[in-house]
């Protein structure tokens, strides 16, 4: 699959990336396909693709404070990240999550990403401490996360969506108290394969946002099944854990849970180009290992084996690295 989008800062980033025949392939033509000078494919802000998913303006406060860590390839802009320990992650899972079109539209993947985002597994990690590089004016990201409640909607706004309806979505369930209200969270709307979105595989594999909903600045992204286009958003299709949606989602979710906490409302980190700390590394994954289904993975969290997209560490002079402190890759 070969697609593209322009780039300009407003409030919403994508995960993008374009597939060859092979993994390592796929990584040479992601480094090589750009749209505009300095401008790699799956990154970021893009506008004309979306204009909907620009939220309404809302006025930041800028913290005040110790100085922060800069002059390793990507700059601060003032903005604030999100400073919790762990910072909360709450899943909508939206859709038909027991039997849907896809075998891994299944409880089995629900265990699986609630396992990656559980105690003593993503959060606290080497990898996820990668984060804790990046810090506004009163302090760092801990590279903590946890999740902290789900909920489970079989489709209140229908099967095509568009991000109005999404927004709809999580409004209505923020306003209800089924989740609660939290601006210093992190909302996943993680879709299974009978579910529509506008750009979704066509565009981008997922993406990051904040606006007000229910009088609160929300930070949530948008998480599809990525078993509904393997070649344009899965690494691989046989995976370390037998379950490709929930392994090509986890991947997904690293790089939109890093930009959601290190740039919640797009003004804080990001590069000249205007690429956040995953899209700098987006589909690179450094050194892997072989499972013995024979899928490659090079993170082990939660008892289980992963391949996540490595991240950005704002130390050393930059670069990307599987692990906080580890060799950049």
């Amino acid at each position: 699959m070969t697609a593209s989008f322009a780039k300009a800062r407003i409030a919403l980033t994508f995960l993008f990336v374009i597939l060859a025949a092979s993994f390592l392939v796929a990584q040479e033509l992601l480094k090589q396909h750009v749209d505009n000078p300095g401008q790699t494919a799956m990154d970021p802000r893009a506008t004309g693709h979306n204009p909907e998913a620009v939220p309404e303006t809302m006025e930041r406060a800028k913290p005040t404070g110790p100085a922060v860590v800069t002059g390793n390839g990507i700059n601060y802009h003032g903005g604030p990240v999100l400073h919790g320990n762990p910072v909360p992650v709450y899943i909508i899972w939206y859709g038909n999550w027991t039997n849907g079109p896809k075998p891994s539209d299944s409880a089995t993947t629900v265990t699986l990403i609630d396992t990656l985002l559980g105690a003593k597994a993503l959060g606290n990690s080497g990898y996820e401490k990668i984060n804790s590089t990046y810090g506004d004016n009163s302090g760092n990201v801990t590279g903590n996360l946890q999740l902290a409640a789900q909920i489970f909607d079989t489709g209140s706004q229908g099967t095509k969506l568009r991000n109005a309806k999404i927004s709809a979505a999580i409004s209505s369930h923020l306003a209800a108290g089924n989740l609660p209200t939290d601006p210093n969270g992190v909302y996943l709307f993680m879709t299974s394969s009978n579910i529509k979105e506008s750009g979704f595989c066509t565009s981008f594999c997922g993406f990051h946002t904040a606006q007000t909903l229910n009088g609160a600045d929300i930070k949530w992204a948008f998480i599809g099944n990525v078993d509904q286009c393997p070649k344009g958003c899965e690494a691989q299709t046989t995976t370390p854990n037998n379950d490709s949606g929930a392994d090509g989602m986890a991947d997904v979710i690293g790089h939109e849970t890093e930009e959601a906490i290190s740039d919640p409302d797009l003004n804080a980190w990001f590069d000249n180009s205007g690429q956040e700390n995953a899209d700098k590394c987006n589909f690179r994954f450094g050194p892997t290992q072989t499972a013995g289904n024979g899928s490659l993975f090079n993170q082990t969290l939660g008892g289980l084996q992963w391949l996540i997209q490595m991240n950005w560490e704002n130390s050393r002079g930059g670069g990307c690295d599987q692990t906080l402190g580890g060799p950049f890759f």
